[in-house]
């Protein structure tokens, strides 16, 4: 929304050309009112009749002159914003060298910048920087500090480095932004808003709303759309849907009007607070009325169906987005890869390594691996299940939960492969996984099936290392281990210990 605001003067003058296209065309006009004594009276009016049929082209002329002037100033900006990558491109070669960046702006930025009297080039320059607000941030506050007398600074700079100032959790630093710039009148409701948006980015909901309450009791500046939705972007996130269902009564009895990004933004706030029903009846309200969904919609009705495990409706969604899903919505796409794995659908282990194939190698997220991991082990996909734990540990990824453990040996288990399982745990207690009784035990009930005693009986060494202590359940597991293979002294020697440790003898020991 602050973009929408900070391009209003280019509508003001595109307007005020129009307006004045206007009175030239009533002064040309009136230039033909001929008097009634006149003697040309005839040819006059045939001339004027000329020039009556021809005023249907007036409106044409305007449009070809509106659309010359529009070009020209598209150029313009496509121009300034070139000029300004060059300058961010630089000002990213020397990050982290405040010096070489004051230079650098002190010998391109005074001629520049000056150029660009509305601040429109500050601005850019904060738009392009942000996925560097620090940098952006410095060079902000060399414009302000160096240019400030000779190019006043402007609303739209302030506005614009407020919410960087926000994103980098510095509010401090928004509200001292936001005083500077009251105190030098420029108050406006973009700054207002900008202001709201610090402080909502960092769920500060009280300061918020305080802003708010000032901007409705200022006599030059009133709350617009923009504004509401802030306030319904804060509550959302806060998942304080009371308030933010007050927000939107609020919106509707006041002459100010929902767009998309309000509709956005409810939508955004249902989907926080796991209000399924209420996220989708607002989508329908979208595709019934004059507000109809855009891209943000789609990707936030993907994740949310991903979310609520309505994998029909996310499949539907996916097919409208694909094309931007598959190059941008990396999150999106480990979304539905969750939603899948928790699914009882027939392909989705299919399904799911069609996703994986749109994930750079490089952009690992230990979560999703284990969640993977898990998934392959209830499949007992037992190769792809070692080549996500080899990666685990590559990463030096810990899983420190007995569940997931669990399922790891389980899927072990239940395939016979006690010697891959052996190398598993050898390695997780190297690594630092979670560690309990139950491998172990797995381990020695899986060497006792295939008689390999003595094996079994180091596993007690093994848990002696990590101080796991023998239990009544592992007196039992040997027990039974001598009951089917023979070994009637050492099946009275573990009788005797689970005396000693109070067990007591089984009735059909």
């Amino acid at each position: 929304m602050m973009k929408r605001i900070w391009i209003i003067p280019d509508a003001f003058q595109k307007e005020a050309i129009l307006q004045k296209f206007s009175e030239d065309y009533r002064k040309f006009s009136s230039c033909y009112t001929i008097g009634r004594g006149s003697a040309n009276t005839l040819w006059i009016r045939g001339l004027a009749g000329k020039v009556s049929s021809s005023q249907s082209a007036w409106p044409k002329l305007f449009t070809l002159f509106a659309d010359k002037c529009y070009r020209f100033d598209s150029l313009v900006n496509q121009d300034m914003r070139k000029k300004v990558s060059h300058l961010k491109d630089e000002l990213l070669a020397y990050s982290g060298d405040a010096e070489r960046i004051e230079k650098l702006l002190a010998d391109r930025g005074v001629l520049f910048f000056s150029s660009y009297a509305d601040g429109s080039a500050v601005v850019e320059l904060l738009k392009q920087l942000k996925s560097s607000p620090r940098l952006a941030l410095q060079a902000f506050d060399w414009r302000r500090r160096q240019l400030d007398y000779p190019t006043p600074m402007t609303y739209e700079e302030y506005s614009k480095a407020i919410v960087v100032a926000g994103r980098l959790k510095n509010v401090d630093l928004a509200a001292k932004l936001f005083k500077e710039a009251s105190n030098k009148r420029l108050k406006s409701t973009s700054l207002y808003n900008a202001l709201m948006t610090a402080y909502m980015i960092n769920g500060l909901a009280v300061k918020c709303q305080s802003v708010f309450r000032d901007l409705k009791r200022e006599a030059t500046c009133t709350p617009t759309i923009a504004t509401y939705n802030i306030l319904i972007s804060l509550f959302g996130r806060l998942m304080l849907i009371d308030h933010m269902e007050a927000t939107l009564r609020e919106i509707n009895g006041l002459d100010v009007y929902p767009n998309v990004g309000t509709y956005n933004y409810l939508i955004a706030g249902y989907i926080t607070a796991w209000m399924w029903d209420d996220m989708e009846k607002t989508y329908r309200i979208m595709k019934a009325g004059s507000i109809k969904p855009d891209l943000t919609t789609h990707l936030l009705m993907l994740r949310g169906y991903a979310n609520s495990g309505k994998l029909d409706k996310m499949e539907e969604i996916y097919e409208l987005v694909k094309g931007h899903v598959d190059r941008h919505g990396i999150s999106l796409i480990r979304s539905m890869i969750c939603a899948y794995s928790k699914s009882s659908d027939v392909n989705k282990v299919k399904k799911i390594e069609e996703l994986m194939r749109l994930i750079r190698k490089d952009d690992y997220r230990p979560w999703l691996n284990v969640i993977l991991i898990c998934f392959y082990a209830k499949e007992d996909l037992l190769d792809e299940m070692e080549n996500l734990i080899n990666e685990a540990f590559e990463c030096n990824t810990s899983v420190t939960t007995v569940g997931v453990m669990r399922c790891i040996i389980s899927s072990y288990f239940r395939n016979n492969a006690v010697d891959k399982l052996a190398n598993f745990i050898s390695r997780a207690e190297c690594a630092g996984w979670k560690m309990s009784r139950f491998p172990y035990h797995c381990k020695m009930i899986m060497y006792s099936s295939q008689r390999r005693l003595i094996e079994m009986e180091r596993v007690l060494s093994e848990m002696d290392k990590v101080n796991l202590g023998i239990s009544k359940k592992t007196f039992w597991i040997l027990l039974k281990a001598y009951r089917t293979w023979g070994g009637k002294d050492k099946r009275h020697q573990v009788l005797g210990m689970m005396c000693r440790h109070g067990y007591g003898i089984p009735i059909n020991g």
